[in-house]
């Protein structure tokens, strides 16, 4: 398949927030073009785009995986669903084992844990050193070939076919979101998976310097003898308009997700379905930090969607001299006006106009310059199925 990019450029304001904080509870900040920004870091807005697939229904379950250390306790739960004679120790044994041969990741319990039980507590369950990715077919599988070795699984994957097979599976049938993201096996390189996904850290188009608001809470059963709060703290926070912005490689999601997570379908239906999963989840979702203390519920005004066959372009650097509000105007009407001059500059220049299709899907007057840029979309849904059905087009065209 042809290489086909899919740029996914959004504006967004946020109100008084700290949606994703450093080691010091501030939000977190970049310099760009000689001020300080707003910073929302990637990890943050791919975490929320991926629990948006599931909390949304965007996605069945089965299409979905698991990133966890307690990866053995997720495939003993398959396990003894498959198998109800084992007790919850053997298929804990069962699941450890079946993890490590199949990506060598040693699945073990932790130091601290360790040291708990000795003190009298329940005994633990191992865990893996870092986060496992693992899509839910392919601990369906995982669980099903544990059983068939379970009346000796040390020896069972001693066996280099069974080994073979153990990562096979591991390494088979990805997940929609390990497909968009990727997965990393420290201890099992060649069973990594790379991203189809990549997303920028989102920035402020203009300057922000973060505040800290003082606050007091009362505590209920004081009495008028006993004045004074119950409790003081600070907290940090900003206020910005947003300049997100991510990268689907199209070709590079049909290639991880291989012939599709059901055999009674097309290949192309599959990556569509991730492909609109994506765009709507990333445009929609919302990181959640400190979320019930400011609300900050907040939606893009604008989202430009560009389909290449090149490579991925950012926009930012329209916003490379930072956004001056005029008074009484805000921030959002200037960047709108710069995404619309900026992007045909940059695509006559370097000539990637002609094979490129664009979109538009924009809120209030303050976006109007976006207008003209590409074609416009009435809502979030219209544009899914727009730019999906584009997609899967293309995938025809260089099949």
């Amino acid at each position: 398949m042809n290489r086909i990019f899919l740029d996914v450029h959004a504006l967004q304001t946020v109100p008084p927030s700290n949606l994703n904080r450093d080691d010091t509870g501030a939000p977190k900040s970049a310099v760009y073009g000689g001020v300080p920004r707003a910073r929302v870091s990637s990890q943050a807005w791919k975490r929320a785009t991926r629990s948006y697939f599931g909390d949304e229904h965007l996605l069945d379950p089965s299409e979905l995986g698991v990133r966890t250390k307690k990866v053995a306790e997720v495939l003993a739960t398959r396990i003894t669903a498959l198998e109800p004679s084992l007790k919850d120790a053997e298929a804990l044994l069962l699941a450890a084992e079946m993890i490590q041969g199949a990506t060598g990741s040693k699945i073990e319990v932790p130091k601290r844990k360790a040291s708990e039980e000795k003190d009298g507590a329940e005994e633990p369950a191992p865990q893996s050193k870092y986060l496992m990715f693992l899509s839910a077919r392919q601990l369906d599988g995982l669980a099903a070939f544990a059983v068939e070795g379970a009346a000796d699984i040390k020896k069972f994957l001693k066996n280099k076919d069974n080994k073979a097979r153990a990562k096979q599976i591991a390494d088979t049938r990805h997940s929609v979101d390990i497909a968009l993201f990727g997965r990393m096996v420290a201890d099992s390189a060649d069973i990594n998976v790379d991203a189809a996904v990549q997303v920028a850290h989102a920035i402020s188009v203009h300057r922000v310097d973060n505040e800290s608001d003082y606050y007091t809470a009362v505590d209920d059963r004081n009495t008028d003898a006993e004045p004074g709060a119950g409790m003081i703290g600070a907290v940090d926070f900003n206020s910005a308009t947003l300049y997100r912005y991510a990268a689907l490689g199209v070709h590079q999601l049909a290639a991880n997700l291989g012939e599709g997570l059901r055999a009674d379908e097309p290949r192309i239906t599959p990556v569509r379905r991730a492909v609109e999963a994506f765009l709507h989840g990333f445009v929609a979702s919302l990181p959640t930090g400190k979320i019930n203390t400011f609300g900050n519920h907040t939606l893009p005004d604008a989202v430009v969607i560009k389909l290449r066959t090149t490579r991925p372009i950012s926009f930012v650097a329209a916003f490379e001299e930072p956004v001056s509000a005029e008074q009484g105007s805000g921030h959002l009407r200037e960047a709108s006006a710069r995404l619309a001059n900026y992007i045909p500059d940059i695509e006559r220049a370097y000539g990637d106009g002609e094979s490129t299709l664009t979109w538009v899907l924009r809120v209030g007057p303050n976006t109007k310059k976006l207008a003209g840029i590409g074609t416009e979309a009435g809502s979030l849904t219209a544009l899914v199925e727009s730019v999906g059905e584009a997609v899967a087009e293309r995938m025809e065209q260089s099949a």
